[in-house]
């Protein structure tokens, strides 16, 4: 199942917007206009999911509590709503619908609390919130139903859709100096201090077929690279990526992946995650720490990967605002959502009738929508 359609009230930078996703969609908008806090609302619900426990509390004060979900710009409307439909394919019609609306409760304790939970499946609505159930004990709504098991197995085609979801902001530096980061790594761990170990629990053929294909890719973007393979240290039993460069020896040279280049890591972080899994993949700035050309080739791998996958294309969030990414004559004007700040907070909106004309007549993305982000007084920028 993927998810068609979001809605927002009150969510960050956002009073109220709404917007709709493609199989991949590239989130665009100037610094600071909310392109990360956009993504993760959909690792928020993702941790609402979570089946390890924490719940809506827990997602919540992982971010700092309420009064920073809030929109600042909604001085008197307390309440935080995240609507999202849902279909099996796109083309599909929507098939089911998830609203979720929580607020403190407003005296006393200051509890959270759901202010609205509610499930349609077509026509029916499976749940409405708050309920009798909700009116008799109110400590009930510091819950939601999708992340208990025993409530949610009428739709927990929803709850999977948003526990299944990846952000990857992989840091290289973080792979090739673990032993100097924290022990206590975060959780779902978007910053890839765990890569390795992911990579090492994958079953042996599917992690060399996958090598196979990112190799192949590396040999197109990485000058001089010729092979890529897994190995275990035999001391230590700790996973390592190993790297083959054409050389003067007749077997050329080998590096492992701390000798890697941080642009190169990265990309091998982003096209093994296009590979493994089938949930919601969200990728924010794949452009750092790589070549401009590199860049640029990100939308075809994207989807050269996701034709060659077996089961159903993969949906994936990328938010950029990188002009050689755009330049990309593949970036289809349907997956493209812009963020737009405003004194009463950020609005979306999609391509206008004239850029997308402008777009498929060949005008890149880039030369179409980036010069509209850029700050008027940017070229005034002083350090006095």
């Amino acid at each position: 199942m993927i998810i068609r359609k979001v809605k927002l009230k009150n969510w960050r930078n956002f009073r109220s917007v709404s917007f709709d996703l493609k199989s991949t969609t590239y989130v665009l908008g100037p610094n600071a206009s909310g392109k990360s806090n956009l993504l993760d609302v959909f690792r928020f619900l993702r941790d609402v999911c979570n089946p390890r426990g924490g719940g809506l509390q827990t997602a919540v004060d992982r971010r700092g509590g309420i009064k920073n979900l809030r929109c600042l710009h909604a001085r008197r409307d307390t309440e935080v709503v995240c609507e999202f439909y849902f279909s099996d394919d796109f083309n599909e019609s929507i098939t089911w619908n998830y609203i979720l609306g929580f607020k403190p409760e407003g005296k006393g304790a200051q509890r959270l609390l759901v202010s609205t939970e509610r499930v349609v499946k077509g026509t029916q609505t499976i749940l409405d919130r708050p309920n009798d159930a909700d009116k008799k004990d109110p400590y009930q709504l510091t819950e939601t139903h999708l992340e208990q098991a025993r409530s949610n197995r009428e739709f927990r085609e929803i709850s999977d859709v948003f526990r299944k979801t990846v952000y990857l902001h992989l840091v290289p530096q973080l792979l090739k100096y673990d032993s100097l980061s924290s022990s206590a790594s975060v959780e779902d761990d978007p910053f890839g201090f765990r890569f390795l170990e992911i990579i090492a629990a994958t079953p042996t053929r599917t992690r060399d077929s996958r090598l196979k294909k990112i190799q192949n890719a590396l040999k197109d973007a990485v000058p001089n690279f010729e092979q890529i393979v897994f190995e275990k240290d035999e001391n230590t039993g700790k996973p390592h990526l190993k790297g083959r460069y054409s050389h003067h020896r007749p077997n050329g040279a080998w590096q492992r992946e701390d000798q890697f280049s941080d642009g190169t890591l990265r990309l091998i972080g982003i096209l093994w995650s296009l590979l493994d899994g089938e949930g919601l993949l969200l990728v924010e700035e794949p452009e750092l720490s790589l070549n401009s050309e590199v860049v640029k080739q990100i939308p075809i791998l994207i989807e050269q990967i996701q034709k060659q996958r077996k089961k159903k294309r993969r949906q994936v969030i990328l938010s950029t605002h990188s002009e050689s990414l755009l330049t990309n004559p593949g970036i289809d004007s349907e997956g493209i959502v812009i963020l737009e700040p405003t004194t009463d907070g950020t609005t979306i909106r999609t391509v206008s009738p004239p850029e997308k004309a402008a777009i498929e007549s060949g005008i890149s993305v880039a030369e179409v929508i980036l010069p509209k982000m850029a700050p008027s007084n940017a070229g005034q920028m002083r350090l006095l």
